[in-house]
């Protein structure tokens, strides 16, 4: 698991928890992380919603430098599935 995988589910944990559904990050080049309601975790299961940046968008993501909705309207950010689900996980992430 890479060092950006590891911090990202130390960020993501203790927000993540008891999340109403599942979602899964794809960092470009990194792995995954798999966010559910039991929090986050490096894994790349099946999800309803599957978000994909690049290792400095999804850093500016959780630092909060980065606005998820921006991101997705310039195509730095793209959404697979649930489009509610991903609203809920921008809702988490702000």
């Amino acid at each position: 698991m890479s060092k950006v995988v590891e911090a990202a589910v130390a960020a993501l944990d203790p927000k993540a928890k008891g999340f109403d559904g599942t979602a899964k990050f794809v960092i470009e080049g990194e792995g995954s992380v798999y966010i559910d309601a039991n929090g986050a975790r490096a894994a790349d299961d099946e999800a309803d919603v599957t978000l994909t940046a690049s290792r400095e968008t999804f850093e500016g993501l959780l630092s909060g430098d980065v606005n998820p909705t921006m991101a997705f309207m310039t195509g730095k950010l793209k959404v697979d599935g649930a489009m509610g689900t991903a609203m809920k996980l921008g809702a988490l992430l702000g």
